[in-house]
């Protein structure tokens, strides 16, 4: 008989992965716990496990309170917002669910490329209102024939990349956890290219790395600076990792084509009267790696993982 274990879940989650969840153990899913961490603390105490997302910080006072935890399920990839390390110090595994949202991230990066570059999909309001700027927006590029620069090429990376090479275009990356020679560039066609190369002669530069002490500050001024004029710069990785007043200087300037910008310093994002108005620039919630698809495969993933590590 399988001992009924308490969970603790602080932000949203597929109800049905839930209820596979709570048909075997005893499951607190409140997705509104994360903004209450007096009461979290509390539940926590108890859980011998606990499912979060980005948002919900894993450190300090709730991670002291997890004294019978066992297992911390990211329902995610990202793990900056979880104290690893004393996680681990505490006998706590940290499952992330690795994977399964790279598709959700991958189209996210495709379409707004596809956007920017092009230009055109901004002309709503001009033309309902019997504007018609169709000299303006006829300079748009296709996306065929450019180069997508991938800066991190794990599973996000490889799958961008693979939806890119789809749409007719050159691909070349780099990882600092791999060396030029490692088989995945030959694998999937893509070029190893280092980070100033890649910077010089992207069209379109995508990030898709974690948050660490080598990637903060990783896109300051001089490094925007040094992309190509009209290029467009993504970032779908997290805050901290991209100087986001120097982006919009550059789209102000006309060196950059466009941005679209999904992840933030602080989340949710206070009012920033420099991004208002900043020309092709595209701003998300947070969002990339969350759709209806992706959220249902992130949420059985961390399911099923919790399931059999309490078995």
């Amino acid at each position: 008989m399988t001992i009924r274990t308490r969970i603790v879940i602080s932000e949203f989650m597929d109800e049905r992965a839930v209820a596979q969840l709570a048909a075997a153990h005893d499951v607190l899913y409140d997705p509104l716990l994360v903004d209450d961490m007096p009461r979290l603390i509390t539940e926590a105490r108890e859980a011998g496990v606990l499912i979060v997302r980005n948002r919900t910080q894993v450190r300090d006072a709730l991670l002291a309170a997890l004294g019978k935890c066992k297992v911390v399920g990211r329902l995610g990839v990202g793990l900056d917002n979880i104290d690893v390390g004393d996680c681990e110090a505490r006998g706590i595994e940290v499952i992330p669910a690795t994977g399964a949202n790279a598709l959700s991230v991958a189209e996210y990066v495709i379409a707004s490329s596809m956007l920017l570059l092009r230009g055109a999909f901004a002309s709503t309001p001009a033309v309902a209102s019997g504007q018609w700027p169709r000299a303006a927006l006829s300079n748009g590029r296709e996306t065929a024939g450019r180069t997508l620069g991938i800066i991190g090429f794990g599973s996000i990376g490889q799958t961008t990349a693979r939806l890119a090479q789809g749409l007719g275009m050159k691909v070349i990356a780099f990882d600092a956890m791999l060396n030029p020679g490692a088989a995945v560039f030959a694998s999937t066609g893509v070029e190893f290219a280092s980070l100033d190369a890649l910077v010089g002669e992207a069209d379109v530069v995508t990030l898709h790395v974690p948050l660490a002490d080598s990637t903060r500050g990783l896109f300051h001024a001089a490094r925007i600076a040094a992309m190509k004029k009209g290029a467009v710069l993504i970032n779908t990785s997290r805050g901290h990792i991209v100087d986001l007043p120097a982006v919009a200087a550059a789209l102000r300037s006309g060196h950059l084509g466009g941005a679209a910008i999904d992840v933030f310093d602080m989340e949710p994002l206070p009012a920033d009267i420099s991004l208002q108005n900043c020309p092709n620039l595209l701003l998300s919630p947070h969002i990339s790696g969350v759709s209806l698809e992706a959220n249902e495969r992130v949420s059985f993933m961390i399911a099923n993982k919790v399931l059999e590590r309490l078995k």
